[in-house]
């Protein structure tokens, strides 16, 4: 597995954690609170599968 692939799974496994504790959440702000962080981390996901893509074409 490359370095890429690594992040690309660390970033998919924090996305569904902080989807998980923002669905847990009882205060409105933390939900809010871990739904950006989990939004932050599904991105960083989108960013790696591109570079991964990118990468496997050239």
């Amino acid at each position: 597995m490359t370095d890429l692939e690594d992040r690309l799974e660390r970033s998919e496994t924090l996305t569904a954690e902080c989807e998980l504790i923002a669905k847990l959440a009882t205060d409105a702000a933390k939900r809010e609170l871990y739904l950006k962080l989990a939004e932050h981390y599904r991105e960083l996901a989108a960013d790696m599968r591109q570079a991964i893509a990118t990468r496997h074409a050239a």
